[in-house]
Parts: C-alpha cells; structure tokens; sequence
C-alpha cells in the first residue's frame, strides 16, 4: 500500500471518529436539554396548581365557610385539589399534550385512581420520607414522556376531616363521592403525588434528527478534504518521489548521469532531490 493511499486511510479513519464523538456528543446535549425544558415546564405548571391550591385553602375556603351551613361541602368552592385541577383542565385545551394529575392510591375522584408507575411513585416517597421529588422518562400509553412527581402527605388535621372516619366528613361529600373510597386515612401517610407528564418524543426525534444531519454534513466534508488531500499528496509528494525513484533507477544502471536533478522545493522533497543530486555527481566522479 504505498504513502497516499495508506495517508488517506488513515486521515479517514480518524475522521470517521471525529464524525461519530460529535454525533454522540449533539445527541446527548440535545437529549439532556430537551430534558431540561420539559423538567422547567413541568415545575412551572405543578408550581401554578400548587399556587392555586394554596389560595383555594388560605383565602377563598376561609370565606365560603362563612356564608354558608357548617356541613355543607362545595367541592368546586371548597377543595384546593379540585380547583387546581379544574383550573390544569382549562389550560389542557390549549395545550391537549401536557398532562397534570393528583395520583391518589385510595381516591375520592376514581379519576384520581394512580395507575402502577404512579403507585411505584408514591411507594418509593412513603418508604424515603426526605425525598421531595422524583423525576424520570417512562413510557405511558406507548409514547415516551418525561415525569415529575411531589408527594401528597397528610400533614394537617385538617386532612382527616374529609379523609377520616366517613361518619365525620361533609354530608355533601358523602352524597357527591360515596363513603367507600378516600376515607380511613392516617395522620403522616403519604397517600398521593401530583405528577405532571411532559412529551419528549418530539424533542428526542429532534435531537437525533440533529446529530444525523451533523453526521452528514461531517461525512460529507471528510469526503471533500479526503480528496483535497488525495490532489495534493498525488501532485506534491507521491509524483516527485516517484519520479526521483526512476532517476535513481536510471543512475544506478549507468545512465542519464549527465542529466541534473533540480530541486523544486525546500522541505523534504527538496533534500531528497539535492541528495540524490549528490549522488548522481559523485557517480560521475567515481566513473571518471
């Protein structure tokens, strides 16, 4: 295999190489930020049903009590949970992909039954009481998303009065939701997680879209300067070597003896014409 073609070999090895690192490397970058967005979105709409929840508990419930019986339930008036719900449902409609749910293992609501990953959820926060979140990629409904979760505790007394003993809860709830299901909590359980559900198959097939055309686009200039170099080796190395290598040729059967060589160049080529050169006159010396 002589000098060119063995140079191009390589030079294309190394950039087939080059090629695959940036390939990988765009592709992860790209996952990891499509990761990062979606955990931004998902905290900013758990924060804003958090924040409606709060209110819901803090300011508007205090005022309802005061208008109306003592037993009466609203659930829509009355529940942090149902308003930040309600409110998530509006937003659905203009965003139908996000989705934002209070996975309850023993629910009032059957729409807030948890399904297994959710129940997996709520099992790994009861059983590591410092831990404040998770998050992750799973796959739901055959679409890949990515989750965050914050456990539900019942932290507050207040909990257990429509969660408790059935005999204690609103009447109003009772006839709305029943008594067999939502009820016999206990004080510290973690009984439920918010979780909010992010698509990130558009973004993953955007990434690997990226790191295909870098790929390309890489392929494509290694191909280029692998002929680049290919013109360049033929014109300014292999040619001159071969034809100094039939000039020696030629010297050592005795002839064209009398013809100089002129170097052409002052880098390697060029002392390799001035010693054969040297060569040649002293041929001609000995000869003499």
């Amino acid at each position: 295999m002589g000098i060119r073609m063995r140079s191009i070999l390589v030079m294309g090895v190394l950039g087939l190489l080059a090629i695959a690192v940036i390939g990988i490397t765009s592709y992860k970058l790209s996952v990891n930020n499509a990761l990062a967005e979606a955990k931004t979105k998902s905290n900013i709409i758990l924060n804003y049903a958090m924040a409606t929840k709060n209110y819901m508990a803090q300011v508007q419930k205090p005022l309802v009590q005061e208008l109306i019986e003592k037993d009466r339930f609203y659930p829509e008036l009355m529940s942090g949970f149902v308003a930040a719900r309600g409110t998530f449902d509006i937003f659905k409609q203009a965003s139908p992909d996000y989705v934002f749910k209070q996975a309850t293992i023993d629910p009032l609501n059957p729409s807030n039954r948890a399904d297994a990953d959710e129940i997996e959820f709520i099992k790994n926060f009861d059983q590591n009481r410092s831990l404040k979140s998770s998050e992750g990629r799973i796959t739901k409904n055959g679409t890949e998303v990515f989750y965050f979760a914050q456990p539900i505790r019942t932290d507050k007394s207040s909990c257990l009065t429509c969660h408790g003993d059935p005999y204690d809860a609103p009447k109003d709830q009772i006839e709305i939701y029943g008594d067999e299901t939502g009820y016999n909590w206990k004080m510290n359980d973690t009984v439920a997680a918010f979780v909010v559900y992010i698509p990130t198959a558009a973004a993953i097939a955007a990434a690997k879209n990226l790191a295909l055309t870098l790929v390309l686009v890489g392929a494509g200039g290694i191909v280029m300067i692998l002929l680049i170099l290919w013109f360049f080796l033929d014109r300014s190395v292999v040619l001159p070597i071969v034809q100094l290598a039939e000039k020696t040729e030629s010297f050592s059967l005795g002839e064209q003896l009398n013809d100089p060589i002129v170097a052409t160049s002052k880098d390697e080529i060029g002392a390799l014409s001035h010693a054969i050169e040297r060569l040649r006159i002293s041929l001609v010396k000995l000869l003499q």
